[in-house]
């Protein structure tokens, strides 16, 4: 193999060509994360037949320029893959490749690069679909812990340091919990100007509402566990190419690499094998058209196809405690623990099922019915969905979280969505579901006083209440034991 460095109207690439006279297709990987740390990978594709060409976004590591998240991918992606059409190597194709954020930089040059520009074939995994996306859940609610740590990590630097948010924790535990939240980059100690832009209004959805004129094949990767489920879905299920993927495992952001509780055996996929075989079928057309792909049944050590998504059935629940319950952002529910407290004044509304009389496989949505009140008008309602062990153990599930503006004090009927399982439930396990005001860390506390809660100095309490007798929560399970399937077999037909 051969390898060389190329700078790109000045973006630096590495380049890895396969054995042999070529001409060869191309893989294109655009990352902000250190190319260098691509290397293994790029020996992979080159092994297999395929020239990769591995390039570091503008402004980060030796790249030159400013790093501007999000800003200049399309145009700066569009130079380097008319470039690689251009090349003697090249044999005129190219697959766009990436994840999180390098997944961002495939998809733009999918959907919004011009004529030659756009790759032949796509593979996003779990895709950070754009600022907007990354910054808050679709209700509006802030992702805090997680945006605080990448921008520690990556915001307003030409290098990395993945360990900065840690590091600032173990000297200030309570580092998250001041306010206001835009002066985090004053308290790790050093220039963040692009986290205050971060928080701004943005557009939301744009690569999603494109993907519908997208008009090459797709192949989406994400976990259950993962950020963006919701999102890599949602790509999936409205690209308008000739043909959709979809590959959902038990895994967290890494994959493969950060594997759930639920994961098993059969989980265990070699991913760089089953990307070359689908670029190869994607770029000779050998791809039957339509949406198709695997899903992993958690618990269960199966795939099933994925759209097989079970019937709605309500679960019977009972309320434990906290009908009436205080929503502080002093002392909110924190999102790193399952337990528990057991003070006088509740902080959250629990109820559970009996436990299980056989195992139940929940595929699809879940939906929370709630009829609540708050008695401020500004109020975040916080859903956590916990399996509870025959063994005793407790294991996350599902989460969602609604913001919502209401007359202080009245009643309303309300959903909460809280994602999507594929989870296979054994018999004796208990659903425990948590109905809270807060969700800290992962997310920033609502104020309660109207005011952003990214540049919020105030914190008032909330008073709720909820009618257990309007909770509904709403499961889809399959009526009987599924078939597996091979992920493989469903990827590449």
């Amino acid at each position: 193999m051969t390898s060389f460095r190329v700078a790109v109207d000045g973006l630096v690439a590495d380049v890895r060509l396969p054995d042999g006279a070529g001409p060869f297709p191309a893989v294109l990987i655009r990352t902000p994360y250190d190319r260098a740390r691509h290397r293994a990978e790029a020996h992979g594709w080159a092994r297999r037949g395929f020239a990769a060409v591995v390039q570091d976004v503008r402004g980060r590591f030796a790249s030159p320029g400013e790093w501007r998240p999000y800003e200049n991918e399309t145009a700066d992606g569009a130079v380097t893959a008319r470039w690689i059409r251009r090349q003697p190597w090249s044999d005129g194709r190219y697959v766009a490749v990436g994840a999180s954020y390098a997944a961002h930089c495939a998809l733009v040059l999918a959907l919004e690069a011009p004529g030659e520009a756009r790759p032949d074939a796509v593979i996003a995994a779990v895709p950070a679909l754009g600022a907007a996306e990354t910054a808050r859940e679709p209700s509006g609610v802030e992702r805090l812990s997680a945006r605080a740590g990448w921008w520690a990590a990556h915001g307003d630097r030409r290098d990395s340091d993945v360990s900065a948010l840690d590091k600032a924790l173990a000297m200030d535990p309570g580092l998250l919990a001041h306010l206001p939240l835009t002066g985090l980059p004053e308290r790790l100690g050093r220039s963040l100007p692009s986290w205050a832009a971060l928080w701004g209004p943005r557009e939301r959805g744009r690569l999603t509402s494109g993907a519908s004129r997208a008009d090459v094949p797709l192949l989406a990767v994400g976990g259950h566990h993962d950020h963006f489920t919701e999102d890599t879905v949602a790509l999936w299920r409205t690209w308008g190419g000739p043909s959709a993927r979809l590959l959902l495992g038990p895994w967290g952001h890494g994959l493969v690499a950060a594997p759930g509780p639920d994961a098993g055996p059969a989980h265990r996929l070699n991913l760089g094998e089953l990307y070359v075989r689908w670029a190869r079928r994607a770029l000779n057309g050998d791809l039957a058209p339509g949406r198709h792909g695997a899903v992993a049944l958690g618990g269960a050590d199966r795939w099933l196809p994925a759209g097989a998504d079970g019937e709605p059935r309500t679960q019977r629940l009972r309320l434990l405690r906290g009908a009436v319950f205080t929503a502080d952002p002093d002392r909110p529910v924190r999102s790193d623990g399952l337990t528990v407290p057991t003070g006088e004044v509740p902080d959250r509304c629990l109820l559970a099922t009996p436990p299980l009389p056989r195992p139940l496989d929940a595929v699809g949505p879940v939906r929370l019915r709630l009829r609540a009140a708050a008695d401020t008008p500004y109020a975040d309602w916080a859903a956590r969905l916990v399996a509870l062990t025959p063994e005793g153990t407790a294991e996350r599930l599902a989460f969602g979280v609604l913001r919502r503006e209401e007359p202080a004090g009245r009643p309303a009927e309300f959903t909460v969505e809280l994602g999507r399982l594929a989870r296979r439930l054994r018999a004796g396990t208990r659903l425990r579901l948590e109905i809270a005001g807060h969700h800290f860390p992962a997310h920033a506390r609502n104020p309660h006083t109207g005011a952003d809660p990214v540049t919020a100095e105030r914190l008032l309490a909330s008073r709720r209440e909820v009618d257990p007798k309007s909770v509904a929560l709403s499961l889809r399970v399959l009526p009987s034991r599924p078939t597996s399937t091979d992920p493989a077999k469903e990827i590449l037909r």
